[in-house]
């Protein structure tokens, strides 16, 4: 453990770690399913498109009818992510949990595959209270498991591979963390090859309060 006494940034995926937001993305990519005239998404479909990309995530949808593509793209710019937020769930233990670790003096940011949802999110629920930086797919060429993201979060802070720890629940998290050769904590994923995982955030703190000696 004394290792990881060094670490001073957490980097956070969105989507199934900060936020339950399954439901969320189910309503919305089906809303463009049937506006643009195809099936529901199938389970398979669903896993997929809630681990990528907007962009990534039609051209999957639409693989099997490129002629609706183009449609498709038009609907998601007449759509408003907002009416969707309703079905988003904020672990109600964050603010706690995420407050304690500032006063740690951690550095927290977010990496996130979410492209121009994440000012809206930012907006409503306030994630500016407590991360200091947030690289979305709009702010990197390649979105993750590519690690530009969680590369650019390094430089914003000036930090070694090192000093960070990543947290997330995807194949696409552990992979990414692999690349950066950053330890990797997974969050109810129990199939996922990890440092660590947790159920619930006071896990988190507790861990890392025990491997960075802030163990008050």
């Amino acid at each position: 453990m004394m290792g990881y006494r060094r670490i001073k940034i957490i980097i956070f995926d969105c989507d199934g770690v900060l936020f339950d937001s399954r439901e969320a993305n189910y309503e919305y990519y089906n809303k463009i399913c049937r506006l643009c005239g195809r099936e529901p998404m199938s389970p398979e479909e669903f896993l997929f498109v809630h681990m990528h990309t907007a962009q990534d995530s039609l051209r999957f949808l639409f693989r099997d009818r490129p002629d609706l593509l183009d449609r498709a793209f038009s609907v998601v710019g007449d759509i408003s992510y907002g009416e969707f937020i309703r079905y988003m769930r904020f672990d109600p233990t964050l603010p706690y949990v995420l407050g304690e670790l500032k006063k740690m003096g951690l550095f927290l940011a977010i990496s996130t595959n979410r492209g121009t949802t994440i000012p809206l999110l930012k907006r409503i629920f306030r994630l500016d209270r407590w991360f200091d930086y947030v690289c979305s797919a709009m702010d990197v060429k390649y979105p993750k498991p590519h690690p530009e993201g969680v590369k650019k979060i390094l430089r914003y802070f000036r930090l070694d591979h090192s000093r960070a720890i990543y947290i997330g629940d995807s194949k696409v998290d552990e992979v990414v963390s692999k690349r950066v050769n950053i330890p990797f904590i997974a969050y109810k994923n129990p199939l996922l090859k990890a440092m660590f995982h947790v159920k619930h955030f006071h896990e988190l703190l507790r861990f890392t309060r025990c491997v960075t000696g802030n163990d008050y």
